[in-house]
Formats: structure tokens, sequence, C-alpha cells
């Protein structure tokens, strides 16, 4: 007499009820974890919008960011207003940070209009506006939060990747690379022209801040490519904003 649990039906009954049991575990597990995820988020991207604007533990050489502890304080201090330009139109939105731009260029590709995100922080007497931005490295997705002044000098940034190429494409996040778009200008001659990670850059000690260049990374051309075109799309969207600005 054949056993039961040999059969076909048993065996396909089985892988059933364990799909359910497993996909249920996973699902209650992500659900329990939802706010600690969402708080992590929230966390690093006040983080990341503080460190961009100056506000970091920096030492010599190494990036390092403010603590988990003391981002949320410092952000209230440090951010006076969150915007969201959409069209022609800017308003206030205490959760602007939240927005997710990856979402949001998607929707633009749909046709819809797109909210942009944009901090205002004072600092030292000093107004910075912060953009957050993302494009496409080598590997993945690469992501910046940039600092600018009203005339579109970058005071401050910070890069992170997804998936780049460590001791290569990766070091975009390294300190000595964000430092060099310090002082940057992203327009020339009154025109938006953003600025080039260049591989044949004739000025690698990053003295002439009104080339818009920067030195590239050895052996990372692609993702010097990706960041080139992520500063030069992306921020390109907030020109009317620093026009008006200028005008107002």
């Amino acid at each position: 007499m054949s056993n039961k649990t040999d059969s076909n039906i048993y065996t396909i009954g089985f892988a059933i009820a364990m799909v359910v049991v497993v996909g249920g575990l996973l699902a209650f597990t992500a659900s329990a974890l939802r706010p600690r995820i969402d708080n992590n988020e929230r966390l690093e991207k006040q983080q990341n919008i503080l460190y961009a604007m100056g506000v970091n533990a920096n030492d010599e050489s190494s990036a390092i960011f403010v603590s988990t502890k003391e981002a949320p304080e410092l952000f209230s201090k440090y951010i006076t207003k969150q915007l969201v330009i959409q069209g022609g139109n800017v308003t206030e939105d205490k959760e602007a940070y939240l927005i997710d731009v990856k979402k949001e260029q998607t929707s633009a590709k749909a046709g819809n209009e797109r909210r942009l995100p944009l901090f205002v922080g004072e600092k030292d007497g000093k107004t910075f506006y912060v953009a957050p931005i993302r494009g496409k490295g080598l590997w993945d997705a690469i992501w910046a939060y940039v600092a600018m002044d009203e005339n579109m000098v970058v005071q401050g940034a910070y890069f992170d990747h997804k998936g780049e190429t460590a001791g290569l494409g990766a070091n975009i996040k390294q300190r000595y690379f964000m430092d060099d778009f310090i002082g940057e200008n992203l327009m020339s001659n009154g025109s938006f022209k953003g600025i080039t990670v260049a591989k044949g850059n004739n000025d690698p000690k990053n003295i002439n801040k009104d080339d818009n260049e920067v030195d590239a990374i050895a052996g990372a051309t692609i993702t010097g490519d990706g960041v080139s075109a992520m500063l030069k799309s992306e921020l390109r969207q907030y020109v009317s904003f620093f026009e008006n600005l200028k005008n107002n």
C-alpha cells in the first residue's frame, strides 16, 4: 500500500501550503518593519541634505554624516524651508524631503508635471539651496544632493550609488571627489552649462572654478559620464527658479 505522502496531489498541496505560510510570514515581517525602514530612510535623507550644505562630521579626509540622533534636530535648525517646484508654481511643503525623485522621473516620462523638491538652508549667515537628483551610472542608479547659492555656484555635494565598481566608480562617494565640486559654477556666460566630469581635464588641482569641469576618476569613465549627465539634465530644471529668485 502506497504512502499518501508519496502522491503528486500531496506534494503539490504541501508546496502550496508552504508558499502561503512563507508568503504570509514575509508579508507580516515587511509590515512590522515598515515603520523602522521608513524612519531610517527619512534620517538618511536628512543626513544627505545636511551633508551637502556642510553640516557634517568630516575629518581631514573622510566623508562623515552627523549621527542619526542629531539629524532631526539639526535638520530643523538649518533647513528653513522645504519647497516643491511644479511647472511655474513654487509651494512650501514640510515633507518635501519625502518626495521620491525616481517616481517623479517616471511620472514625467508619462507626460505628467514633475515635482521638484528644493531645500533652503541657512548656515553661518549664508543661504543654501539643496536639490536631490538621480541618474544612471555604469551598473545601476546613482544619485546626489547638490547645495548651490543663488547664482547656482555649487557649495557642497554628496554623491552615492547602488552598484558601481568598488575602487572605481564607487569612488564618487569619496570626499576627494565630492569636494572638487565646491565652488564650481553651473552657469557660463548667463546660460546653464552644468559640470562635466572630464577625463581630459587640464585642471587636475581644480583651481579654475569657471571651466564647468572637474577631474574624472581613473578607470571610471562611464560612471563619470553618468554623473555629468545627471548634473546637467536634473539641475537644468531648477534654472527658472533661480532666475526668478534674482528678479524678485
